[in-house]
């Protein structure tokens, strides 16, 4: 079912729902809605498919869901959604972190989901995850339905919303950044000198590590000399053994080399006097000679310059392990060790200076705790000064909303240290009845109760909530007569600042909207499809008597009185 209406621009609002499309959701076959500003009911049976609407919305925010949702005898559902925006810095901000275009005009939304489970989501046409759905999500939509207060209960929360009554966002953020600051003095203090006896310990290792290393005289380049020098040594007695027999072969035995060629020496001198171009053969004879004799002259020499004394070959081992077990403790090698003497010997230096730079941690620390004092002070003061004035205007409100003596306040509670929000915690304390004490908007055991102090506080704050879009979901259960006015009323009153929808089953709230939308289930071809149609004059007259309980002249007038008002 396709459906559009005309004056779909942001006007005076950051931003607003232009465009929901949804496609084989549930009872939805195909709807394509364009709402209006301001305040939008959204009304219909029960059973006819209103949360339908509520939870197309729930998907683009990133909510989980299963297949149960695709409409049966389909493979997909499919919901998007296109927003004007006019207040972008928060909304680009978060999409330039995911490289995501954005014209600072228009953004769209769009989720797919499968009957196999499979869920895809598109921010302007890029992928994206869920979590990055429900981080949009919160800068675009604040929802409540019968389980969405909880929120209302914390103090965090509670605090953000004085806060931002109070219009001291900007010192808030001052704060945050002094306090990291001293966290992270803190932290740095506590990286760098421990306490003080892990320290001394520490110190003492330090001292012994350099010790070790500097007493060994380490040489970069000393290694590899010194492992062939031991590799030598530990051969010796095999060395001579090889020389010796070198030796032997070469001119010492009966059948040594060089007897060999002596005994070549006379057929070569007879071939020579034969033919006289043979006297070149003499002369590599006699080299041949005496390359052999130098060559056992070296041999003999080695064997002479063989240092075999014990007492040597112990200390090249001794440095041996010496530097294997350096090499074990700090480094592959000598150059590796000594880079790390030089690590630890400033180490031990800063150490050695502990004092001195703790001093100076402390002056920073202490001059940034007077800065935060200061900011927590200005912080505390504004809300301290502004938590009367939101009282007054949420109490204003409640008796709005049928709560006419009703107490309505906001307690401090000092934190010695300042905490993450400043120098105290907020509480909203509520007494609905006359003669009960105030207690904790937590204890409030009825939704109704609690829904209409939403809605009170979503009142008082309209101008300064950043959330362009409201979306209510029957806050006006358990409610109706003058109530059901003073709701509608503050939702209209909301819808100047907002884009407000509200799902209700009452007639004062629906009458009270700029525009009125209705859920209708009908069956074509034996299947049940949910529609939404825009209802305007004679229309909506009938569809606010029918909420009265029927469309006799009685409802009908009454409708109109409603309409009229």
């Amino acid at each position: 079912m396709l459906f559009e209406c005309a004056n779909c621009h942001t006007g005076s609002l950051p931003a607003m729902l232009a465009l929901l499309r949804i496609k084989n959701l549930a009872l939805v076959d195909e709807l394509e809605w364009h709402p209006k500003e301001g305040f939008i009911a959204i009304t219909g049976e029960t059973g006819a498919g209103k949360s339908i609407i509520l939870g197309a919305l729930k998907l683009l925010l990133g909510e989980r869901t299963d297949r149960s949702i695709v409409r049966s005898g389909t493979d997909t559902c499919t919901v998007e959604a296109i927003y004007q925006i006019k207040a972008t810095s928060a909304i680009k901000a978060l999409l330039e972190e995911q490289a995501i275009e954005f014209d600072g005009d228009e953004l769209i939304l769009r989720r797919i989901i499968t009957t196999n489970g499979a869920s895809k989501q598109f921010v302007n046409g890029s992928p994206c995850n869920l979590g990055f759905l429900r981080q949009l999500g919160e800068l675009l939509v604040d929802l409540h339905g019968p389980h969405d207060h909880q929120s209302l209960f914390s103090r965090d929360e509670q605090m953000r919303l004085l806060d931002s009554y109070a219009g001291c966002g900007a010192t808030e953020q001052d704060y945050q950044k002094v306090r990291k600051v001293v966290t992270t003095l803190k932290n740095d203090r506590e990286t760098l000198f421990g306490s003080e006896q892990a320290s001394k310990r520490e110190q003492e290792m330090l001292a012994h590590q350099i010790r070790e290393i500097g007493t060994a005289e380490l040489k970069p380049d000393e290694e590899d000399g010194l492992l062939q020098r031991y590799r030598v040594g530990s051969h010796g007695k095999r060395l001579q053994e090889l020389a010796g027999e070198s030796v032997a072969l070469l001119n010492e035995s009966e059948n040594s080399v060089l007897a060999q060629l002596s005994n070549i020496a006379k057929p070569l001198k007879e071939m020579a006097k034969l033919d006289s171009n043979l006297e070149s053969l003499l002369n590599q004879h006699a080299s041949a000679i005496e390359q052999i004799e130098e060559l056992s002259s070296e041999i003999s020499s080695y064997v002479s310059r063989l240092e075999l004394n014990p007492q040597q070959l112990k200390t090249l081992e001794e440095r041996v392990d010496l530097i294997q077990n350096l090499k074990r403790k700090y480094g592959n090698s000598i150059s590796e060790i000594l880079a790390y003497l030089d690590d630890v010997t400033a180490r031990l230096e800063t150490m050695e200076h502990r004092e001195e730079k703790l001093a100076a941690l402390d002056a920073e620390i202490a001059e940034a705790k007077k800065s935060l004092s200061k900011i927590g002070k200005k912080l505390s003061d504004a809300r301290k000064a502004a938590a009367p004035k939101l009282a007054k205007a949420i109490a204003s409100h409640l008796r709005d909303l049928g709560f006419l003596k009703s107490e309505f306040s906001i307690s401090f509670e000092a934190l010695t240290e300042g905490g993450p929000g400043g120098f105290e915690t907020a509480e909203f304390l509520f007494a609905p009845n006359p003669g009960e004490p105030p207690a904790a908007l937590r204890s409030i055991a009825s939704s109704g109760e609690i829904s209409r102090v939403m809605l009170a506080v979503k009142s008082a704050l309209a101008e300064q909530d950043q959330i362009p879009i409201l979306v209510f979901d029957e806050i006006d259960a358990n409610v109706g007569g003058e109530i059901a006015n003073g709701v509608g009323e503050k939702m209209r009153e909301l819808g100047k600042h907002h884009q407000v929808f509200c799902i209700t089953h009452l007639p004062q709230v629906a009458a009270a909207a700029g525009s009125q939308f209705v859920v209708t289930k009908e069956v074509d071809s034996g299947r049940s499809i949910s529609t939404l149609q825009e209802v305007i004059g004679e229309t909506r007259e009938q569809e606010i008597a029918r909420m009265l309980g029927g469309k006799k002249p009685s409802a009908v007038a009454h409708a109109k009185a409603l309409l009229g008002a």
